[in-house]
């Protein structure tokens, strides 16, 4: 995605409770000379934070960090909710003259962790079925939290449709009560209204 050099560019994740998220980016600058993006220039790093949400709806931060022109972090998610990935460069420039865009390619990796191949050679062979044993019984862990997750969304869901539908229901009855309400009192109106006029 593209920003400005000044500008702050956010995206939201929606991660499970206890998950471990790792995030790899790069910086390119724009060159108006060469109209194409370049490398970005040493000095130029970017601002990362990372907030989730807390018990009482409001934001908690869970990283806030000064990374170079490229890098990578990493933060375990503690609730189960949208984390927000905010990026912004640490350019000192003044808005009206920083007006350099920036493109930065992002990479996000939720709840995996990858294996090291050159590590797994180097072992023999009951040690790499030992580690790979391993590493699928994490992703395990990590696909049945997330179905947890998953469960647990759906039952707030399923439980705001059944109010809503409850709420209907009532709206209706209510409506109906007071249509039949101003129908009777229209009704003995006008009976009332014959009879003082004898028309009846």
């Amino acid at each position: 995605f593209h920003i400005g050099e000044r500008e702050e560019k956010c995206i939201i994740e929606d991660i499970p409770s206890d998950t471990l998220v790792v995030g790899n980016y790069k910086v390119q600058c724009w060159d108006i000379h060469k109209h194409d993006f370049l490398e970005s220039a040493p000095g130029l790093g970017m601002f990362v934070t990372v907030t989730s949400p807390s018990d009482i709806s409001k934001l908690q931060v869970l990283l806030s960090k000064l990374y170079g022109p490229q890098g990578t972090f990493s933060f375990t998610s503690y609730l189960s909710g949208e984390h927000i990935i905010c990026f912004q460069s640490n350019s000192t420039r003044f808005a009206v003259i920083a007006g350099s865009k920036l493109r930065i390619h992002l990479d996000i990796r939720v709840g995996e962790h990858f294996l090291d191949e050159s590590t797994i050679q180097a072992k023999d062979k009951v040690n790499e079925v030992n580690v790979r044993l391993e590493h699928l019984i994490e992703q395990i862990h990590h696909v049945t939290r997330e179905q947890d997750y998953e469960r647990e969304r759906e039952e707030k869901f399923r439980k705001t449709s059944e109010e809503t539908n409850s709420n209907i229901l009532w709206w209706a009855i209510v409506q109906t009560l007071i249509l039949i309400s101003v129908g009777i009192w229209q009704i003995k109106s006008l009976r009332d209204f014959f009879i003082s006029k004898k028309l009846v």
